[in-house]
């Protein structure tokens, strides 16, 4: 039987009363749902329209539905609702902040909330001096004995902002230099060139002139940079004085991904460079801005990107972070983005937040994935691990994600095709899923209500509501047990950062990791197809930094980091290195940490007295040949270690991993076109496995196999299903079912009877169907209908005995809940679309399905009609590929049950 979500918690007690009788020596615990578990939605207020009754059904909504908790990000308005915006931080507005909190708190849910109005980072209180910064050079020609007697100033053509001058140089045909920079009168320099031609380079801190992106009233300004600590300490002047009396109450501050454009100076750049850096790089302006490939000007450059990653940690990131935890707040960051060392500014937060973009595909029978309806995605699994690798090695226990972001078109968004999205995520160390999202939408606007521009849009006026709680079980259950413990990565893997900074790239200084151009700093490396390597043998992998190397110490054999331990770092192959980190791995390794070199650095980053470092580099090497050595074979060489995968992968299964208390969690996850069955082999030797179904909430003991080094596993996991595994020391009483086909499937034909239920425009009439197709064909009205529709049939019990019987439901379009004889049996809402009904009474039995489609259908009759619905301020609504949305294009989506459906006896391995 599928165990309904009214008797989990029941189901949850039963579990774990049989295992502590057992005695067992586990921690993991199925526990009662708490609202960190839940998946949490980002929460759009539109214009900050909002009131106190809107808030308090939408918040209560989200409760029944299963969602722990908000992420509130205010933004541009809706059309028409001018009187009911609410300026940013104003009394009103903290007033609605307030009453949110007190709503949410009543609900056992919590509030995070954005430091600012859209993105990134800025508002009116950024005045030009702290705002985003630029670097701006002007050079001028100035001949032997030429008098220079001029204003210096930037191009006014070209910056529409005043420019700060910071610097003025004079650099020699013969190599001379002079910093005239004292020699300025406000900005008029009167300067003879003597002995030689000069090429003056005057540098300026210019403004990109960046507002912040789908500001909501009040939030409108510059965008911050984020180079300054000076610039950040005046930007939370405004919070500091309108959160009194709020420290605590809401959980974290969030930061969103790192859309600052073209920012690479700050107005302290060149001292801040200079102190970090070692030289000073007005010296070295013409190198800097060298637009050819060459190995100086390359080196400097990397000193730069370094120095601008620097500065975001310092005096950005982690001033942030103080200033919220003084608060007793928390912070969420997504670092992608940035033209920082990912591994360290995801650290640098309390919750490190990762982002998915677009559509992945699965190879998953029954999987739609219509090639009209998506965008390719960007949930590569090694961009996944470095927010994840960052909170592993940091210690910090949650990792959060923005999901499902431009998942398929606007309306066509199903909750199966959110599963196997949210369980890469799982799979790459995530278990804090935030929903990409729901936008407030008050009971006076007609449907569909507010909708924001990127979004699946997680709310009531989505039909995709109808059986969301049944995703949002799904995920609880999952994160219930993967937030518990520590990970279990065996391997760190070094990121040779300094090899991407000092890459020539046509001249630029700016370089940002995004998720939306992986092939400018990520494909193609050595440390990506390292990664992948052994991710594909069944290695558990977490990135590494220099400064994470520099915290690491040796016990007994092992790694250890302020998060945790780890059998083995892997080098791989790297062009350059700091001389401290080489020095530092070879310690480790010399006090007995297995470290294995794939290559050696040929280099030091950088440009200061590279020279000197890079005859103590190759001494090093020289002196230490016996530690250094590299590996041809890197599998070998962690065998030879004893540091053996998971060859369970070799079946095709996804795995992850934690550890507690000696004993191990495995999640798997099926995302292959076949059915994995048999023996599973676990790394972990003499163990009982406890078996659970985070999707039904079953349980029991498997069967096992058991030797000194591994523990074999009976399972069946279908194409498009996952499971969850506990090692035991003791089997508990409780065993897991192990069904399989008894006889031949029965396909149940007959006389259906369609009612369509809710939904709209307008309820079709009720139909008599034989034969199951798309309920669009069934007539106009139904074709434009959006919502709920029950189909019954009544059925002869077959002349099979039968223990247990599973429902097939076929083709689902989109969820389905399922009655038989007037019991409720649970919601089939993924692929496969199948549940076990238990069994059938003799005779007549009665099967109701209660199907809910998508709401494309309704809008396409809506825009069809000329009805408009798009009504927002700026981006107002676009398409997946950011073009005009426009539904009159679109072919009826197909709705409703399109079978065949059929049920299939089964029989259970344990008692046949």
């Amino acid at each position: 039987m599928i165990v309904k979500k009214a008797s989990l918690f029941t189901v949850i007690a039963l579990t774990f009363i049989s295992i502590t009788s057992a005695q067992t020596v586990s921690k993991f615990r199925l526990q009662e749902i708490s609202n960190i578990n839940q998946p949490w939605a980002r929460w759009w207020w539109m214009g900050n329209a909002v009131d106190k009754p809107g808030l308090k059904k939408s918040l209560i909504d989200f409760h029944k539905a299963g969602i722990g908790g908000v992420e509130i990000t205010p933004i541009y308005g809706v059309k028409g609702e001018e009187n009911n915006f609410i300026d940013y931080l104003s009394p009103k507005y903290m007033e609605m902040l307030g009453y949110t909190v007190k709503i949410a708190d009543s609900l056992k849910m919590q509030v995070d909330m954005v430091l600012g109005t859209g993105w990134p980072y800025g508002g009116p209180q950024v005045t030009l001096p702290y705002a985003a910064t630029k670097l701006v050079v002007e050079k001028y020609q100035v001949k032997k004995n030429e008098l220079f007697n001029k204003e210096i100033k930037a191009d006014p053509e070209k910056e529409k902002i005043p420019a700060q001058l910071i610097s003025v140089s004079a650099y020699g045909d013969d190599g001379s230099y002079f910093d005239l920079t004292d020699q300025l009168k406000t900005n008029l320099l009167n300067w003879k060139a003597k002995k030689t031609n000069y090429t003056l380079y005057a540098v300026f801190a210019g403004k990109t002139g960046q507002q912040v992106k789908r500001s909501a009233p009040g939030g409108k300004g510059y965008t911050l940079d984020h180079y300054s600590e000076l610039a950040f300490n005046e930007y939370v002047v405004p919070f500091d004085n309108a959160l009194v009396g709020f420290e605590g109450k809401l959980r974290a501050i969030f930061n969103d991904s790192y859309e600052v454009y073209g920012t690479d100076f700050t107005p302290l750049f060149l001292q801040k460079f200079k102190k970090r850096r070692g030289y000073d790089l007005k010296m070295h302006i013409p190198e800097l801005l060298s637009e050819n490939d060459n190995e100086i000007g390359n080196r400097i450059k990397s000193d730069y990107r370094e120095t601008i990653s620097d500065l975001l940690l310092n005096k950005f990131d982690l001033p942030w972070t103080k200033w919220a935890n003084s608060k007793n707040y928390k912070t969420k960051l997504q670092a992608h983005g940035s033209p920082g060392n990912l591994i360290d500014l995801y650290a640098s937060a309390d919750i490190p937040e990762c982002e998915t973009f677009g559509s992945m595909p699965y190879d998953i029978p029954g999987f739609r994935r219509e090639k009209q309806d998506i965008r390719e995605g960007d949930a590569d699994p090694v961009m996944l691990k470095f927010s994840s690798s960052a909170a592993h090695i940091s210690g910090k226990p949650l990792v959060s994600s923005e999901s499902f972001t431009w998942l398929r078109e606007h309306f066509k968004t199903a909750l199966s095709q959110c599963k196997p999205e949210v369980e890469d995520l799982f799979l790459n160390g995530v278990n804090h899923a935030f929903l990409h999202g729901s936008t407030y939408s008050p009971d006076r606007a007609a449907w569909p209500g507010w909708k924001f521009y990127a979004s699946v849009n997680f709310n009531s006026n989505n039909t995709i509501w109808e059986d969301a709680p049944a995703l949002f079980s799904y995920i609880a259950n999952c994160q219930s047990l993967l937030q518990q413990g520590k990970p279990d990565n065996e391997i760190l893997l070094y990121w040779p950062i300094y090899d991407v900074w000092s890459k020539y790239d046509k001249g630029s200084l700016f370089m940002q990791f995004k998720i939306h151009s992986l092939s400018e700093w990520l494909y193609g490396t050595s440390f990506y197809d390292t990664t992948k390597n052994l991710m594909s043998k069944g290695y558990s992998v977490d990135f590494i930094s220099d400064s994470f190397i520099k915290q690491a110490v040796v016990k007994d054999g092992l790694i250890v980091l302020p998060g945790g331990n780890f059998k083995s770092l892997v080098v791989p192959v790297c062009r350059t290195m700091p001389l401290e980190t080489l020095k530092k791995l070879i310690d480790l390794k010399k006090n007995g940490a297995k470290i294995i070199f794939e290559g050696l650095p040929e280099s030091v980053p950088g440009f200061n007295e590279y020279e000197k470092q890079n005859l103590e580099l190759q001494k090093l090497i020289t002196e230490n040949k016996d530690v250094t050595q590299t590996s041809s074979d890197i599998l070998k060489s962690l065998n030879s270690e004893n540091i053996n995968p998971e060859s369970l992968v070799n079946t095709g299964l996804k795995f992850t991993r934690r550890t507690l208390d000696n004993e191990k969690l495995y999640y798997l996850v099926n995302h292959t076109n076949k059915t994995i069955e048999g023996m599973i082999p676990l790394q972990i030797g003499n163990k009982e496995v406890v078996i659970y179904d985070p999707l039904t909430n079953l349980y029991g003991n498997a069967i096992v196999q058991k030797s000194n080094d591994q523990t074999l596993v009976k399972l069946h996991i279908e194409a498009g299903k996952s499971l969850i595994l506990i090692t035991e020391n003791t089997a508990s009483q409780q065993k897991w079912n192990y069904w399989e086909t008894a006889s031949a499937t029965v396909p149940l034909n007959g006389k259906w009877q369609l009612n369509f239920d809710k939904g709209g425009p307008e309820l079709p009439q009720p139909a008599e169907i034989t034969a199951l197709e798309s309920w669009t064909k069934v007539s106009p009205q139904a074709e434009a209908f959006s919502g709920s529709a029950t189909y019954t049939l009544q059925f002869d019990s077959p002349k099979t005995t039968a223990e247990n019987w599973t429902l097939n439901l076929g083709d689902v379009r989109e969820s389905a809940k399922v009655w038989l004889n007037g019991t409720f049996i649970g919601t089939a809402w993924s692929v496969p679309y199948q549940l076990n009904i238990g069994r059938l009474k003799p005779g007549k039995n009665e099967l109701k399905i209660q199907v809910t489609n998508l709401a494309a259908n309704r809008i396409r009759d809506m825009e069809l009609k000329g009805i408009e619905w798009k009504i927002f301020y700026e981006i107002n609504m676009v398409d997946k590929d950011y073009k005009k949305f426009d539904a009159t294009k679109w072919d009826p989506t197909p709705s409703g049950l399109l079978g065949p459906v059929s049920i299939t006896p089964l029989k259970n391995e344990i008692t046949k």
